[in-house]
């Protein structure tokens, strides 16, 4: 007989998958010269990874432009299933580098097959536009804000808080 835990570990990511909206049609064109395949290791929350490079490093990845509830907030643990989801372990995914931040992660717009993953985040309202970063993304800050309006409107997930408390705030006043 499986544990009351158990029987969560098994049936909440299907709840939450099997709730989530279609992917997307849209997509954001991507040229080889701007992007970097790398492998999947892991994910640690809704917006980030660890990653494997072509030459065997490593290294951290913050997914650019979005913010994702923490794990201890409404819906951050959906958000890190569906991020998992989207980008599994062993994947192979494409990166365009903005930056590196604070943490020394290297910060970027993620693509799977050839879609935007932040962008598909945002659409299925599990991260929030980061609008004080926005413009490390600015070929597809348009598709963000929209994509958000989008999620907001339809209350999806987290947009379905009467009032959501945003992630950047949430940390803050956790601090």
């Amino acid at each position: 007989m499986a544990t009351p835990r158990q029987l969560l570990c098994i049936l909440f990511p299907i709840a939450v998958l099997g709730c989530s909206p279609p992917p997307s049609n849209t997509t954001h064109e991507i040229t080889s010269a701007n992007t970097a395949p790398v492998k999947v290791l892991s994910t640690s929350d809704g917006d980030t990874l660890k990653v494997q490079f072509q030459n065997g490093k490593s290294s951290k990845v913050r997914i650019g432009c979005i913010d994702a509830p923490e794990y201890s907030q409404e819906y951050g643990l959906e958000a890190g299933l569906r991020l998992k989801a989207l980008i599994p372990t062993g994947a192979t995914i494409k990166l365009r580098k903005i930056t590196t931040d604070q943490y020394d992660r290297t910060v970027a717009e993620i693509y799977s097959e050839e879609k935007s993953v932040g962008l598909q985040l945002v659409r299925e309202g599990y991260a929030v536009v980061y609008h004080r970063y926005l413009d490390g993304c600015s070929d597809t800050a348009n598709q963000y804000v929209d994509a958000e309006n989008d999620a907001r409107s339809r209350k999806l997930n987290f947009w379905s808080q009467s009032d959501p408390v945003m992630p950047w705030d949430y940390r803050r006043n956790r601090r």
